[in-house]
């Protein structure tokens, strides 16, 4: 879930809220060295890590459910993040309770919300389904938003690839069923809806990161949204992981895959956005489905139908055809 080109701002100076204004440009490390990377190496670099930190992430599904993992992931991100950036966030949360802008405050936690939403949905599909699989479908979110902002017949095409490509993997419901065992075809259907509430969520994930990025300056929207979601699913992976949640060796991976999922994607990311157009930036992330079915194979053993690779093709295809159309892309969030 990488913020958004309104969020990349300086976190090196104090970011103190600022109700309805545009956050400031730059970003952390802008002078550092990032910037003499190439932003193309580095956007690969980081939609290869996320898919990464997701494929660790269902290995780790074998050890403990799903939703306590989600909980170390968004726990190890909102502290590192934190860590990072959040300096100012005292001085942000007392300049919504002195101006009382309780609107402000609720787009906030609305996002913290989605986020928690989108990460629990996920990483629910990928205990599921395959994670190429799961992260094609979730790839509807950002393609429907792309769609609908640019308003051009053309777009049309791409609606129609991507749902070609969506018959393709759940035809009959017969397309994904090689990848559940015998009598576990009910676990498809769910890992399916978990997938598209997961690509709901980023589509709201979106609109909304574009409000707190006019809301809040530098970091600071972000940083308090991923604390919001870090509360959020604190419930769920407790009653799901219990004490198993506090041994250093789930904790270390929890760190690990927040990292890799959050930390330094958005880094690399922010630092792309400086360099390159948006709607480039949203072609290149347009690969990531087939990154995440190629990390699923190396990874986790998954393979794919022939049918479920074409199906990648397309949505993959459709996403980078609507990236390019739309005049400003949003960064997708990650996995």
């Amino acid at each position: 879930m990488p913020a958004t080109g309104a969020q990349g701002a300086d976190a090196r100076r104090a970011t103190a809220y600022r109700p309805a204004q545009p956050a400031s440009r730059g970003g952390p490390g802008s002078d550092g060295p990032l910037g003499r990377v190439p932003p193309t190496v580095l956007i690969l670099s980081g939609g290869i890590s996320v898919q990464i930190g997701a494929g660790l992430a269902a290995r780790l599904f074998t050890q403990l459910p799903a939703a306590a993992v989600t909980g170390l992931r968004l726990w190890a991100a909102a502290l590192i993040i934190a860590a990072i950036g959040g300096r100012s966030l005292a001085p942000v949360i007392g300049g919504l309770i002195r101006d009382r802008s309780w609107h402000d405050a609720g787009i906030a936690i609305a996002f913290g919300l989605v986020l928690a939403t989108m990460n629990y949905s996920i990483y629910q599909a990928m205990a599921r389904i395959p994670l190429g699989i799961a992260v094609t479908i979730e790839f509807l979110g950002p393609l429907a938003v792309a769609v609908v902002t640019s308003r051009r017949l053309l777009d049309l095409l791409w609606v129609g690839l991507a749902g070609a490509g969506v018959l393709l993997l759940t035809r009959g419901g017969t397309s994904l069923a090689h990848s559940a065992r015998p009598g576990d075809t009910g676990l498809v259907v769910t890992g399916t809806l978990f997938a598209l509430t997961a690509a709901a969520c980023w589509a709201a994930y979106i609109m909304l990161s574009r409000s707190t990025g006019r809301r809040f300056s530098g970091s600071s929207g972000l940083v308090l949204a991923m604390i919001i979601a870090a509360i959020a699913v604190t419930p769920p992976a407790i009653a799901a992981g219990h004490a198993a949640l506090l041994r250093p060796e789930f904790l270390a991976m929890g760190a690990l895959i927040g990292l890799l999922s959050s930390v330094i994607p958005y880094g690399f990311e922010l630092q792309a956005l400086r360099r390159m157009p948006t709607r480039v930036f949203g072609i290149f992330m347009s690969m990531e489905p087939a990154i995440a079915a190629l990390v699923g194979l190396a990874l986790l053993s998954e393979s794919l139908q022939a049918r479920e690779w074409v199906a990648i093709v397309f949505v993959t295809v459709a996403s980078a055809g609507a990236a390019r159309a739309t005049p400003r892309a949003v960064p997708p969030p990650q996995a």
